[in-house]
């Protein structure tokens, strides 16, 4: 393997040789493991195993299911993530912080809350008018977990943890793995944008396509600002919003 200094930005195909054969399978390999979908199936199976299913009735999920999900995901796939940076003799520093100021980056998030509320609702919108046959789900899944003030604050914790901390660290690990072993950043967006938006076809199509679009916008933020903070910033303010207006519509 070819260890990044840690202080540079990820090095791009006109400045080291292209990556070998094998360097870009166990890159591969490394994206397959953190893309979610192996830790949660395994934590899930586990949860099963013990007679714990995500359904407390048809419909109806628990919510201490998915916040123990949601809680043991964040660690083993943020474990993973460190694990695989330090094999390769990466700083985490530089591939999650970069060289700008957290606080400044953490400013730059917070007006880009208001543009990630506006391409979701921009796209639930065409979505109504254009093709409701996509609108597959009547009524969010999240929204029934939400009975309770104490419910909302632990979902509050939960979609800021395992949505705007993990799902950001996440993205920044894989689109850096795309950038420098795997066809570069814009494949990595295109590829990771369709996992993410996949990942919450439980929410309906439409949701999925919105999820996707998001995923990509803040993708393009990381690669530009090379920072995954303000993403970060946009994406638990963006999952707040939601829990708010999930509030204000079951009242």
């Amino acid at each position: 393997m070819h260890p990044l200094p840690g202080d540079q930005e990820p090095p791009t195909s006109d400045q080291q040789p292209a990556p070998a054969f094998v360097e870009r399978i166990v890159a591969l390999i490394e994206v397959l493991v953190c893309s979610d979908y192996p830790t949660q199936l395994a934590i899930g199976a586990t949860f099963s195993a013990f007679g714990y299913g995500p359904y407390s009735a048809p419909g109806h999920l628990r919510l201490w299911y998915v916040v123990g999900l949601s809680i043991a995901d964040t660690v083993a796939l943020i474990a993973l993530v460190l694990l695989f940076l330090a094999a390769h003799g990466e700083r985490a520093r530089a591939v999650f912080i970069g060289t700008q100021s957290a606080l400044q980056e953490a400013a730059v998030g917070v007006p880009m809350i208001l543009v990630a509320l506006g391409i979701g609702l921009t796209v639930i919108v065409v979505i109504q008018r254009l093709a409701p046959s996509l609108h597959t789900v009547p009524d969010n899944p999240f929204q029934t977990l939400l009975r309770t003030r104490s419910d909302a604050w632990l979902l509050a914790l939960v979609v800021v943890l395992a949505g705007g901390v993990r799902e950001e660290i996440q993205r920044a690990f894989l689109l850096h793995r795309f950038e420098v072993w795997l066809g570069g950043g814009g494949f990595g967006i295109a590829a990771t944008s369709v996992a993410f938006g996949s990942g919450h076809l439980l929410q309906g199509a439409d949701a999925a396509i919105a999820t996707g679009l998001l995923g990509a916008f803040w993708g393009l933020v990381y690669l530009r600002r090379r920072s995954m903070v303000a993403p970060m910033v946009s994406h638990a303010g963006f999952d707040l919003a939601q829990i708010a207006g999930f509030l204000v519509v079951g009242r």
